[in-house]
């Protein structure tokens, strides 16, 4: 897959979101305010149940600041590129349908963990309560 299919057309980009990196292995995207960054990154599958039969995966995550702290949480995690692009889309188009006020990343995070991803990894290995 091409770099240019790693991302979404622009037309596809809800309001103050923008492309912020682009990379094989690394795909994020930024919201101009509050400053909330979207990010999708190929891992080593070391974490998802041997069954699964991952050799990788990609995890969605968000990095907000609140005065000078910065931190990064998990959204989930997918199986493919692909997944992870939509998961980014979908993120950012919940954000823009959801979040009356988007000056607080406080709103903005709460509203991501509420986000349906295509073709998750289950968090726990299977087979463990």
């Amino acid at each position: 897959m091409s770099l240019t299919q790693r991302s979404l057309p622009p037309e596809e980009l809800p309001p103050n979101w923008g492309p912020v990196e682009q990379s094989e292995d690394r795909i994020a995207y930024r919201h101009r305010a509050p400053r909330v960054t979207l990010f999708a990154a190929c891992v080593p599958a070391d974490r998802s149940h041997p069954s699964l039969g991952l050799s990788r995966y990609w995890e969605l995550r968000y990095r907000y600041s609140v005065g000078e702290c910065s931190t990064t949480e998990l959204v989930g995690r997918v199986t493919t590129c692909n997944a992870a692009i939509e998961g980014l889309r979908r993120c950012m188009l919940h954000v823009h349908e959801t979040v009356e006020s988007p000056d607080s990343p406080l709103d903005v995070c709460a509203t991501l963990g509420s986000v349906s991803l295509p073709a998750p990894i289950p968090d726990e290995p299977l087979g463990n309560s």
